[in-house]
């Protein structure tokens, strides 16, 4: 399946924009999430720990946050600038989480060169299942 391309402003800038297809030709890893998730506490430290390891010619990390499941946006600024340096958008209310089809956060989402979603992880998912999907591009 094809990603839902969008263009969403970056938390700590919102004057600028990143646009999906912007990455295209490299492995792209999305993660949802909002600041009150105790399971996205558990996941963005291993993917941000990974971001700041792997090659960014050829993956890249991009973190999405899910506003419109933010009681608080200053909540959601706050914990980005206190845990992550990957480059993070606020997502238009739920618009592009919905064009994903999540069903809660943390959800990732691997794409590949061409744009097409070749692996998708619910809440469900464990750490390691992910990581271990993760490392297979790296």
């Amino acid at each position: 399946m094809l990603a839902p391309n969008f263009s969403l402003p970056y938390i700590d800038d919102p004057s600028k924009t990143y646009q999906l297809s912007d990455d295209l030709g490299k492995i792209v890893v999305l993660t949802f999430w909002t600041s009150w998730c105790p399971d996205c506490s558990q996941d963005l430290p291993l993917k941000e720990r990974l971001y700041q390891t792997v090659d960014s010619e050829k993956m890249v990390f991009r973190t999405v946050n899910v506003s419109g499941r933010e009681p608080k946006a200053d909540e959601a600024i706050r914990y980005f600038d206190n845990f992550l340096s990957q480059p993070t958008v606020v997502d238009d209310g739920l618009n592009t989480y919905r064009a994903y089809d999540c069903m809660g956060v943390p959800t990732t989402v691997i794409i590949d060169q061409e744009g097409k979603i070749i692996e998708q992880f619910t809440d469900q998912a464990s750490s390691i299942e992910i990581m271990q999907s993760i490392s297979r591009f790296i």
